[in-house]
């Protein structure tokens, strides 16, 4: 019988390529690591990896493996999740990682929504930005996360974790609301209009800054960079005080002062899907389960309400609906939804219907 953490060691030293990656993953030391890969070669029988002074790679043999611990933890994933449909409510703790930017207009109401609804269930909310959060999710130390990738960077799937697409969360321009670019009547704002302007904008390397940096060398300019910082709700105040450019995911730019307008872009592809993330074969567990049917009640809810306020109008209403409204109406189904439905069932079905 192999051992599955040493499965779960090789299935990551094949998604991130070095011993010492895949001991920061897990908290332990390389030396660790190597023991372990070295103790599951003798279990198997066969060359499982080629060392090469201090760098290892997989054999054939290796990959192959790691690509059927892929399946081998679906698996163990599903009877699990079969073993605990059958204990009725969702109960136990939950840990949640979610980025910075949704902490307060999704991850808050999502904890009461979870509460109300299931008072034996506890959810425990960590801010992690989603290279942190996937990580947490392989060490398994969290049970789910919200995630985002900046549709220009065409950044990858992260390995190892299922993700289902929730929302797209268009960037928007931040203006002085006496800007003449931040007519409401008037068309989405090119770029190349703001290019003399003073910026605002998150640091290189960045998810955001580098989104925005290469939509505006793309409309044929450098922006005129004055203030970097990683806050959004800093970035509005600087843009408050100043009137410089600001570029902004739309969910954080929900709440405005008066002398700010925030104004739609040209650039479609200058945009973040928010996504939610689960590990292997978890994601019809009855706790999981419940909280991936409140994430899309809270996203369904928030486009309900006002496009213009992403996720904004589930922390009020839902249309004319309250919190206890939609558990009764829509929660309590979905959840036993999640019960009935097939493992082999993708959770991106269920969750768009």
């Amino acid at each position: 019988m192999l051992d599955v953490r040493r499965l779960i060691l090789l299935r990551d030293l094949a998604a991130h390529g070095t011993v010492t990656a895949v001991a920061e993953l897990h908290g332990v030391t390389p030396s660790a690591v190597s023991q372990q890969l070295r103790l599951l070669e003798e279990e198997t029988h066969t060359h499982l990896l080629e060392r090469t002074g201090r760098s290892v790679r997989l054999t054939a043999a290796g990959h192959q493996l790691a690509e059927d611990t892929e399946h081998v933890l679906t698996a163990l994933g599903r009877a699990r999740n079969r073993l605990h449909a059958t204990t009725g409510e969702p109960a136990g703790s939950l840990h949640f990682a979610c980025f910075p930017s949704a902490l307060a207009p999704v991850a808050a109401p999502l904890s009461k929504i979870l509460e109300d609804a299931h008072e034996n269930l506890r959810l425990h909310i960590t801010e992690a930005e989603p290279e942190t959060a996937v990580r947490l999710l392989l060490q398994r130390r969290a049970d789910i996360a919200l995630l985002y990738r900046y549709t220009n960077l065409a950044t990858p799937p992260h390995p190892g974790v299922e993700t289902y697409a929730l929302r797209t969360d268009p960037l928007v321009a931040i203006l002085r609301s006496d800007h003449p670019a931040a007519d409401p009547e008037r068309s989405p704002i090119d770029l190349r209009e703001l290019a003399g302007a003073p910026w605002i904008t998150a640091p290189p390397q960045t998810a955001c800054g580098d989104a925005v940096l290469q939509a505006c060398r793309l409309a044929g300019f450098t922006p005129q960079v004055r203030h970097t910082c990683t806050d959004f709700s800093a970035m509005i105040a600087l843009a408050a005080s100043s009137g410089y450019t600001v570029l902004i995911p739309h969910v954080a730019a929900a709440l405005l002062p008066p002398t700010l307008a925030a104004r739609p872009v040209r650039d479609h592809t200058l945009t973040r899907t928010i996504e939610t993330a689960v590990g292997p074969g978890t994601a019809l567990e009855p706790r999981i389960a419940a909280c991936l049917t409140a994430l899309r009640i809270l996203s369904n809810s928030a486009a309900d309400t006002a496009k213009s306020n992403a996720f904004q109008g589930s922390q009020r209403s839902v249309g004319k609906r309250t919190y206890s409204d939609t558990h009764r109406r829509d929660y309590e189904p979905a959840c036993e939804q999640c019960r009935q439905l097939a493992p082999e069932t993708n959770v991106g079905e269920w969750s768009s219907r």
